[in-house]
Order: C-alpha cells, then sequence, then structure tokens
C-alpha cells in the first residue's frame, strides 16, 4: 500500500518527469541476470532443479495468456507480464504445499486444527468456491501465484484479475482517470458471470477500495468480501482519507515515493510508483529474496486520480455483502494501527490475524493465507 500513501508525504516529493511512452521489453541480458542468481544461506536453500522447473512453468503460463490475449499468434514475449501457476492434475485433499521451490519458512506456522471450526464443512456443500483476487497499488494477478496453486491443489476455483494499466494489461497507467475505469477488468468479469453464480472476493492494499466499488454494483454475485491488509472505506471516504495519517510518519515511504507526471510538470501528478531499491522495506520484510526479484521486474505504477475519488456505497448493496478481514501484523506499508483504525470504522464478521505477516502475506505467508480463505469461504451465515 505503501505506493498508494506516498503522495500523501508531508516533505516535498520528488518531481520526476517521465514522459508517457507504450511498455518496452527490458534488455534481454538483465532479465537473464536477475533471475540467474540463486541465492544461498544456510536458512533459505533450493534445489536448481526446482528452481529451473519453476521457472519452465512460469514461462509457459505466461505465453498461454499472451497467446489467448492475441487470439492464438505469438506476441513478443515481455519479462513484466504475470505470473500464474497452472491448475494441478491432481485435487490433493491434505494442505497442498505452496509453489514456491524454497522450502516452507519456518516463521510461516500452519494455523492449527483448533483455531478452525469448521473444518467438517465440505467444498461441494458451499454456496461458492470460487475465488476471485483483486492485486493492490503497483500489483498484479502474478502476485497471486502461490495463493491461485494452494486454492486449485485444494479444490477450489481462483480467479486472479489484471486492473486496468496492471499485470499484462498494457493500458497506459498514467492515462486512468476514474476509479471504475481502473476497475473495469473486475467489474467486467463480475458482469459475465451466470445467473445465480457467486464468487468470493478477495483484495488486498487499494485492491480493498476496488471491491468495495463492486460490491456496490454486484453485490447479488458476491457471497463474501476478504480485505488483507486492505483499504476498507466508508461511503464518501476516498483512498487518500484514510492513508494521509499513516504517511506522514513513514519515512521509507517518503524516501521511496516518485511522482509520474505524464501531462507535464505544470500539471497534477497522473500516476506514482516506488523506488525499486526500497521494495523490501516497504512491502516484503518478511519475503522470500526471489518474490520480492519478482515485484522489482512486475510492479507497474498506480494511477493517481482513483485514490482521490470518493466511493458512494449503501448498507442495501455494499452492506448486504459479508465481509471479512485479515490483519498483517508485521506490515510496514498499512501499519497494524491504520489497519485497526478501519476495522473500527467499518466492523466486518470477523477479524483474523496473520502473525509475522508483511505487507505481503501471498509471499510471506502463503499457507496460513489459503488456510484462512478456506477457513473464510465455510464459515456459515449467522443465525
Amino acid at each position: 500500500m505503501g505506493n498508494l500513501c506516498a503522495c500523501l508525504s508531508a516533505r516535498p516529493a520528488k518531481r520526476r518527469t517521465r514522459p508517457v511512452k507504450p511498455l518496452s521489453n527490458p534488455p534481454a541480458a538483465v532479465a537473464s541476470n536477475r533471475w540467474s542468481r540463486v541465492r544461498s544461506s544456510g536458512k533459505d536453500k533450493f534445489d536448481d532443479s526446482a528452481l529451473i522447473r519453476e521457472q519452465a512453468i512460469a514461462a509457459a503460463i505466461l505465453f498461454r495468456q499472451q497467446q489467448q490475449q492475441h487470439n492464438g499468434s505469438i506476441p513478443p514475449f515481455d519479462r513484466s507480464t504475470s505470473l500464474r501457476y497452472p491448475n494441478s492434475s491432481s485435487k490433493r485433499q491434505s494442505l497442498p504445499r505452496s509453489s514456491s521451490s524454497r522450502a516452507r519458512s519456518l516463521t510461516d506456522h500452519l494455523i492449527q486444527p483448533h483455531q478452525l471450526v469448521n473444518q467438517d464443512v465440505k467444498i461441494a456443500d458451499l454456496e461458492t468456491n470460487h475465488f476471485v483476487l483483486v492485486h493492490g497499488g503497483g500489483f498484479g494477478a502474478w502476485c497471486w501465484y502461490k495463493t491461485i496453486a494452494l486454492l486449485e491443489e485444494g479444490g477450489f476455483e481462483a480467479t486472479a484479475i489484471d486492473l486496468t494499466g496492471s499485470g499484462i494489461d498494457s493500458f497506459d497507467t498514467n492515462g486512468i482517470t476514474t476509479l471504475s475505469q481502473y476497475v473495469k477488468p473486475l467489474t467486467d468479469f463480475l458482469e459475465k458471470l451466470d445467473q445465480g453464480q457467486k464468487v468470493i472476493l478477495v483484495g488486498h492494499d487499494f485492491g480493498g477500495a476496488c471491491i468495495s466499488h463492486a460490491m456496490e454494483l454486484f453485490a447479488h454475485k458476491i457471497s463474501k468480501a476478504v480485505f488483507i491488509s486492505a483499504v476498507m472505506l466508508t461511503s464518501g471516504q476516498s483512498t487518500l482519507d484514510l492513508l494521509k495519517q499513516a504517511a506522514a510518519s513513514n519515512e521509507i515511504i517518503q524516501q521511496a515515493q516518485i511522482f509520474l507526471y505524464g501531462h507535464g510538470n505544470d500539471h497534477p501528478p497522473t500516476a506514482i510508483e516506488l523506488d525499486k531499491s526500497l521494495l523490501r522495506d516497504l512491502l516484503f520484510n518478511q519475503s522470500p529474496a526471489k518474490d520480492v526479484a519478482l515485484a522489482s521486474v512486475s510492479m507497474r505504477p498506480i494511477p493517481f486520480s482513483p485514490l482521490l475519488e470518493e466511493v458512494s456505497i449503501s448498507d442495501t448493496k455494499h452492506g448486504s455483502v459479508r465481509r471479512f478481514y485479515i490483519e498483517t501484523l508485521e506490515d510496514h506499508a498499512i501499519p497494524i494501527t491504520l489497519q485497526e483504525m478501519m476495522i473500527s470504522s467499518c466492523p466486518p464478521e470477523r477479524v483474523f490475524r496473520l502473525k509475522g505477516a508483511d505487507h505481503s502475506p501471498f509471499f510471506s505467508k502463503p499457507q496460513s493465507l489459503y488456510k484462512l480463505l478456506v477457513e473464510i469461504s465455510k464459515i456459515p451465515p449467522a443465525s
């Protein structure tokens, strides 16, 4: 969320003018060097063959995504495109391993059985087993690759959305002027759902504002909404309203912020991005190094205008959707104090906590996040 807070810094922001230009492929040598480095230590080792296999799978799914987007033609390969893993052919009943080739971190403790109260509920008996995953500002569908693999291996359906100008969506971020334009890929997906079909919406970071927008439009198609260290707005609030309290005291955000002026320095900023060298400290302080590397070549600027837009939500539509919040206790971008303030202002049905999770629990605590999502999917309506 740090890239959203950046515009709120009390001190003058760096003014870096960058002309609007189409995305281009980075030099092959740079991309190759980035991914060929294998960091080894006594705490974090992984097998070369597993890494090569993982990269091959990632390349294959990227190629398939690109082909589908171009109606079967073969487009040029872009290192910045989204990354996810394909369906597993085997559906295991036990908890699947993380798709990461690194052994599960000792800090990523699995949730204990006594913490889960709906273990006997069968997937076939659920109102829906379909999760729709919405990324945060600057991220893309690629950030959910571990979550997708775990959910699909567990028998669930998972769809990750690239919002406008994010992931493999080629729209120029500087041209996004409204929240509805930014969220359009999500609302288009929900609009096309069959009559009576429902999904569980999951929003991370600024994705919380995005799913709130969708909940107001398609409440009848949404079974539950899960906010993961996410912006949770009340009617009349903007993302900027919520985050200005945290930004003034966050030195990392102040150092990382880079405003982009796509229409020239004499016009307001059109987008904002983060200094890539500060990503680990701000967003990934508990995440594996290879996931930080993935983010450093995949993150995109976030459009500025949607951050300023006040949402309009109602009790009859947005308020009719069951909401759940997952707190991340080691979060440097949206600190726990801000998360609890949002929860207090707009109480969800239940709140869950992920100990040891940074702002990106899909990287730092993938197994625990998976178990919480499954638990939420099985919570019956209050009697």
